[in-house]
């Protein structure tokens, strides 16, 4: 049986300008109606971002095979080349040739206060790209993408009994409840932060337990205060891994969610799954970026047995 994973999600560009000073050096309280300032950044950084690629980034060097299925723009060169260099595979990757990639543009101050802008391009055509069109998988994940995209990938993952874990991390505010209710019916596992999982429960009129009731298993994030994992009535206690320095905390998520993946198609009990998870997450906020960490299996493994006491 195939062990292939759909990565259903965002490909996107970040580009990080650093602002060294304070915004409330430039921008006047009094004035904010008519803003027009402009910020000095000296140091300027791209980093290749995006939902999907950053989960398929940490599964791939677990070991697992994730297949990418996303929609990029005419300014797609960089990213694939960067896909053909990591061996992750770029046939269900939709190339939009009037759009441009997804990409997010942050200005941070020496307070790490930020002002962001975001062009979501290319991520806008994701119900375009056919999931059936990537072949036979063992699971898939729908991460925060276009907001037809994600309906329609979940429908048809449905039909084709694919199971899926849905994330709709930042873009779950953009469904209504009934549209979130459809969701977790059609859902295998439900994976949310804790302030995702507060807004899910606002918007459906569902209890935790209700949620949970209607999956395999739901997941909830809780940064440094580790996760849970709700499945079958129980609630398992993930513990954080402590870390030298929390560098930058983007893309952990999706680190987190790369070791559910894996848990999940290698047949592992919640214990295993959720601690590997909540490692991949610690290794990846001691970094900038949401994919400049490396490791091997054999690295993971051993740090896994330090941070817990057994192997995998």
């Amino acid at each position: 049986m195939t062990q292939t994973s759909l990565i259903c999600g965002s490909i996107a560009i970040d580009t990080i300008l650093q602002f060294p000073n304070r915004f409330d050096s430039i921008l006047l309280p009094d004035q904010l109606h008519k803003v027009n300032v402009s910020f000095l950044a000296p140091t300027m950084r791209t980093e290749f971002g995006g939902c999907a690629p950053n989960i398929a980034y940490n599964l791939q060097m677990l070991g697992g095979e994730p297949r990418i299925v996303g929609v990029m723009g005419q300014d797609n060169a960089a990213y694939m080349a960067r896909f053909r260099k990591l061996g992750l595979a770029t046939d269900n990757i939709l190339i939009k040739q009037d759009a441009y990639n997804a990409q997010c543009f942050v200005t941070a101050d020496q307070d790490n206060n930020q002002i962001n802008a975001f062009h979501p391009g290319a991520m806008s055509y994701a119900h375009e790209n056919e999931v059936a069109k990537a072949g036979p998988a063992r699971i898939a994940i729908i991460s925060p993408d276009g907001h037809l995209g994600m309906k329609k990938h979940a429908e048809d993952l449905s039909k084709l009994h694919i199971p899926f874990i849905f994330d709709p991390g930042q873009q779950l505010p953009m469904f209504n409840g009934e549209e979130l209710i459809d969701f977790i019916d059609k859902a295998t596992y439900v994976t949310t932060n804790d302030y995702e999982i507060e807004l899910l429960i606002e918007r459906t009129g569902l209890s935790l337990a209700d949620i949970a009731s209607r999956v395999e298993a739901l997941i909830i994030t809780r940064g440094e205060q580790g996760s849970e994992i709700h499945t079958k009535g129980q609630r398992i206690d993930i513990p954080a891994v402590p870390v030298t320095a929390a560098l930058d905390p983007t893309g952990c998520g999706d680190a987190y969610r790369a070791g559910l993946l894996f848990g999940i198609t290698q047949g592992w009990h919640w214990e295993t799954t959720g601690r590997l998870a909540s490692l991949l997450g610690a290794i990846k906020i001691a970094h900038k970026g949401a994919q400049n960490h490396s490791f091997t299996a054999a690295q993971i493994a051993d740090q896994f047995e330090a941070a817990f006491g057994y192997r995998f």
